[in-house]
């Protein structure tokens, strides 16, 4: 068994971990820590996991992390940079599920989260967490960063499309539309039901965090740099994306079958038939990214629809297929559940 803790368990991604981990055949959950709720039972904070977590959280200078064999961080920014390098020297294996080792550039990491990095040299270690990317390293890697949720529907979208050339690269788009979740479990204005229901909006069109994350993963892909807008909408709807991507073809390609082909070994990426249109709803709960592509009136632009449930794969799913890939357990351990519908 896997002894695992989870540092933050209170917040959507946090309970969302705990609700796949806990039916996970090879885990056995060691602790769960949270500052301000120490010593309540689990169970008490989620009923849903009333009969299938039986801890209380613990405080986190109080516990020891060091004799888990996994450590998720589903805390905010910054938390996990603080923590990682001694459970690294104890032989913990990490997870992190915030942004503290996504981005390769430090001085574009501390620019656009505002702090300095705490242990820089480690980010060059730590391997960028999408196994549709980089399933051989998240083998062998002892510090996993897990992408954000914009990131993964946005980069599985134009993965095919970069890897095979036929998309000029210097002028993609990205419309992305997230339920409310993705703000976190806070009390914000904007994520207020009078504020959201009924309503939908733009932000951060001038710059959004996922910007660099994702352009410094789709450069990997095409092998130079992108050029790419990015814009993200706040749905009133509690989970899911819905990414609507579009570049410009560069050369004449079946694209159903360069996007069959990609995925074909995938998991959890699914390639609807032609003329499709994925809704967020067929992934809701779910692991699994549904994409389908089109080519309007048959002219030169390729659009791309990538739709993910923003808590599973988009973050605390992906983080269980991240463990179960380096501990070499099947990748669909805890994550072969069929979404919810309605």
């Amino acid at each position: 068994m896997i002894k695992v803790g989870i540092v933050g368990g209170t917040g959507y991604t946090g309970v969302e971990l705990l609700r796949l981990l806990a039916v996970h055949p090879q885990v056995a959950l060691q602790v769960i820590t949270s500052r301000a709720d120490a010593g309540t039972q689990v169970s008490q904070m989620f009923p849903s996991l009333r009969g299938h977590v039986d801890l209380a959280f613990s405080h986190p200078d109080h516990t020891h992390l060091e004799q888990c064999d996994l450590v998720f961080f589903a805390t905010p920014n910054g938390i996990a940079m603080q923590q990682v390098r001694a459970l690294l020297t104890a032989g913990v294996k990490v997870i992190d599920l915030a942004a503290d080792f996504r981005l390769q550039d430090i001085a574009s990491w501390e620019k656009w989260y505002g702090m300095t990095h705490a242990c820089p040299d480690l980010v060059a270690e730590a391997v960028y967490g999408l196994p549709e990317m980089n399933r051989e390293k998240i083998r062998t890697a002892r510090l996993v960063a897990n992408p954000g949720c914009y990131p993964t529907a946005v980069q599985l979208g134009f993965i095919p499309l970069l890897e095979a050339g036929v998309i000029g690269p210097d002028s993609l788009i990205a419309d992305a539309k997230s339920g409310v979740s993705g703000g976190g479990r806070k009390a914000e204005m904007a994520f207020l039901f009078p504020e959201a229901a009924d309503n939908f909006k733009a932000y951060g069109v001038a710059g959004h965090r996922h910007l660099p994350e994702i352009k410094q993963g789709l450069t990997r892909v095409a092998g130079n740099p992108v050029g790419l807008t990015f814009v993200p909408h706040l749905t009133p709807m509690i989970r899911g994306i819905h990414a609507t991507l579009y570049g410009k073809l560069t050369d004449e390609v079946d694209l159903q079958a360069l996007f069959e082909r990609r995925y074909a070994n995938e998991p959890f990426v699914d390639v609807m038939p032609a003329g499709s249109h994925p809704d967020t709803r067929s992934v809701r709960g779910a692991n699994h990214c549904r994409i389908a592509v089109h080519r309007p009136q048959g002219g030169d632009m390729v659009v791309v629809l990538s739709v993910i449930d923003n808590l599973v794969k988009g973050a605390a799913g992906q983080a269980v297929q991240n463990m179960n890939i380096m501990f070499g357990l099947p990748e669909d351990s805890a994550l072969n559940n069929v979404a919810l519908l309605p």
